[in-house]
């Protein structure tokens, strides 16, 4: 026997949430939402220096609604939430101090002492890698150069572990006369960049930052506090290993399935839910001390292309646009936002042609500076990608790009053309050096705004004090846990009974360089199954894997095919193989019991609609993987709901299970 049914009720759910097994067309709870009990147990979102700001969900306030199943509060140590010390030396290092004046006066001494060069030099912000440079070496002498050559005014730095990507940090602001502003996507968490590496030969994980499911996990909670949560861990660890910009969060609306770029990146379709929660993770980054980075501007959601490769064009109408797709972004300047990323797209309702938004006057300076009052920063999405880079010359892409009104240029492709194509545009009158002024005071008043005029380097000693730490991932596992969503579940298989001796199979589909996918499910799912049996498949597989995993399927009691299909830079696709695609159709139509989990696309659902249980974790990150072998099991609850319309199903669509000790057997 696989499935336990429940002989008593469960207990009665809020009036908003749907009944015991299933809830087609129930609406995500009103904002704002409470925290959860666990959440709250975790973490009060009290903060000093400052508070939590306007808004900011305040722990123990009344609630007009009552709140939806809390999951169970996990056992954690109690956090000192204390931001970073970020306006003196941290204990034992030797930081390089600025004058003691206010930060508006250094920004605007500084700008005066700066010539046209390193004016122009203040607006660049290259790409570097957070890895092990050997002094000597070419990456380390790209780098240097970076600093010495080019004098960029920032850097946004990539993949590495938190120690190694602070040192290198540390030692590249050693060489800046200037302090550099550090930037880094960091959309789930300080661990979506500063963690995952593995020692490839033993398959080994070597630790890291906090890693958090992708934002649509949040949306699946429907609740603001885990928002902000997620960005005030997001910021302290960010500020812990040296980075001051962590470019999130996404606002885009996904209100188009077949959205290759944003996808679970968004927090949702729905715009009130996706101002609400992006309001909150703005005030969770910049209540520590660090700048929020809203993108992309002015919506990136509503198309089918993948700006990484071609230009997107976005058809819709002004009316629509304040409706939807700029409704985030006001709230969220509404909530004092210091930096907003744009997006390579095209709005022709905007700018009457085809110009990508990026390059866009009408809509980086009339609509963004003027209409909607932003006065932060402007940071161009990445300059390398194709939506920009094959329509114009590296140069004249960054001039339009001033001109347009933005003030940091990201990963320009060829950091001398846009710095010499600028310097030539301001020299022969086409830019006055008066819009540079403008811009470099703004980005050195943002130094000023995370204290770079008083120091710059981060104490390596107590990197292991704020990043990673059992506080943080257990907040991260509260939201892979609250954001489990069962889709469809026809024939009652949840939750399983958990019988140790049946025999379970359990079937990973990873791209081949995603080593790490489906390792922490089967390790959850083998605690309870002792004859677990396990097959890994890729975009590789053939018709002839397929069928002999189908075979060995046919024999066993139940089972469980994990997809992990995720937004991939430059892919242009979120979707699976057709040998995948036809091996969990014939599963489905089999007489044997299957439950399919998608740890990535949500989506995937419509191109199997036989299946008969489908449930989505939103991301193959491990606590999300723990989270989902959990709500199968019934360790957990299942409270999550859609808030985007998935094959058929409305926003708020969520079958809510609860654990099994809840059933009364």
């Amino acid at each position: 026997m696989i499935s336990r049914r429940f002989s008593t009720p469960p207990p009665p759910p809020p009036p908003f949430a749907a009944r015991h097994r299933r809830s087609s067309a129930a609406a995500l709870p009103p904002v704002p939402l409470l925290l959860v009990a666990a959440t709250l147990a975790l973490a009060s979102c009290s903060v000093s220096s400052g508070g939590t700001g306007d808004g900011a969900p305040q722990p123990g306030a009344a609630a007009a609604a009552p709140t939806r199943p809390a999951a169970p509060a996990a056992a954690a140590p109690v956090e000192d939430r204390t931001p970073p010390e970020r306006f003196a030396p941290p204990p034992g290092v030797e930081a390089r101090r600025e004058a003691w004046y206010d930060g508006r006066d250094w920004a605007a001494r500084t700008l005066e002492t700066l010539t046209l060069e390193e004016k122009v030099g203040q607006m660049m912000m290259p790409f570097i890698f957070g890895d092990f440079a050997p002094r000597g070496s070419r990456a380390a002498a790209r780098a240097r150069a970076m600093i010495e050559d080019h004098k960029v005014g920032g850097i946004i730095v990539s993949v590495g572990s938190p120690t190694e990507v602070a040192a290198k940090l540390n030692w590249l602001q050693s060489l800046s006369s200037v302090p550099l502003l550090i930037g880094s996507d960091l959309e789930a968490g300080a661990g979506f960049r500063f963690d995952g590496i593995v020692h490839v030969p033993t398959i080994i994980p070597l630790g890291g930052a906090t890693r958090f499911p992708a934002l649509m996990a949040v949306g699946a909670t429907g609740d603001p506090g885990f928002a902000y949560e997620m960005g005030r861990v997001t910021a302290r660890e960010a500020l812990a290993i040296g980075v001051h910009v962590p470019f999130a969060p996404v606002l885009d609306v996904n209100n188009n399935p077949e959205n290759p770029v944003i996808n679970v990146r968004s927090f949702g379709e729905d715009p009130e839910r996706v101002a609400a929660l992006g309001a909150a993770f703005v005030r969770g980054i910049q209540d520590q001390g660090a700048i929020a980075t809203a993108k992309h501007f002015p919506g990136h959601g509503d198309t089918g292309v993948d700006s990484h490769i071609a230009l997107p064009v976005i058809r819709v109408g002004r009316e629509r646009m304040d409706a939807v797709e700029l409704r985030p972004f006001r709230r969220a300047i509404g909530s004092d936002l210091g930096a907003i990323m744009t997006a390579h797209i095209t709005v022709p309702e905007l700018t009457g042609d085809r110009v990508p938004a990026t390059l866009a006057p009408a809509v980086m300076t009339d609509l963004l500076r003027g209409e909607m009052g932003f006065d932060g920063l402007i940071i161009t999405d990445a300059m390398d990608m194709a939506a920009v880079d094959r329509a114009f010359g590296r140069g004249e892409a960054t001039v339009r790009a001033i001109e347009a009104g933005a003030d940091v240029i990201l990963m320009p492709p060829d950091l001398a053309a846009a710095r010499s194509g600028l310097m030539a545009a301001v020299r022969s009158g086409r830019v006055s050096e008066a819009r540079i002024d403008r811009s470099v005071l703004r980005i050195l008043n943002a130094k000023a705004r995370v204290g770079l005029h008083r120091w710059r380097q981060v104490d390596l000693g107590r990197v292991a004090e704020f990043v990673g730490v059992e506080p943080h991932t257990a907040v991260a596992q509260a939201v892979a846990e609250r954001s489990i969503t069962v889709l469809k579940d026809e024939r009652e298989l949840l939750p399983l009974l958990g019988t140790r001796t049946a025999r379970v199979y359990s079937v990973t589909y990873r791209r081949t360089n995603n080593i790490r996918a489906g390792r922490a499910f089967n390790a959850r799912l083998g605690q309870t199954y002792q004859r677990l049996g396990i097959a890994y498949v890729d975009q590789n597989s053939d018709a002839a894997d397929y069928q002999a995993i189908l075979a060995r399927a046919r024999g066993s009691a139940l089972t469980v095919v994990s997809l992990h299909v995720g937004v991939r830079t430059a892919s242009g696709s979120v979707a699976l193989p057709e040998p995948t695609m036809d091996f969990v159709k014939a599963l489905a139509r089999s007489s044997r019991p299957s439950i399919v989990v998608a740890f990535g696309n949500p989506y995937l659902l419509s191109e199997f609609p036989e299946v008969g249980t489908y449930l989505t974790a939103w991301s193959g990150v491990p606590v999300a993987e723990r989270a989902a072998a959990d709500a199968i099991l019934g360790r957990i609850a299942v409270t999550g709901r859609a808030p985007t319309r998935i094959a058929g199903f409305d926003v708020g669509h969520g079958l809510q299970i609860p654990r099994k000790e809840a059933s009364g057997n």
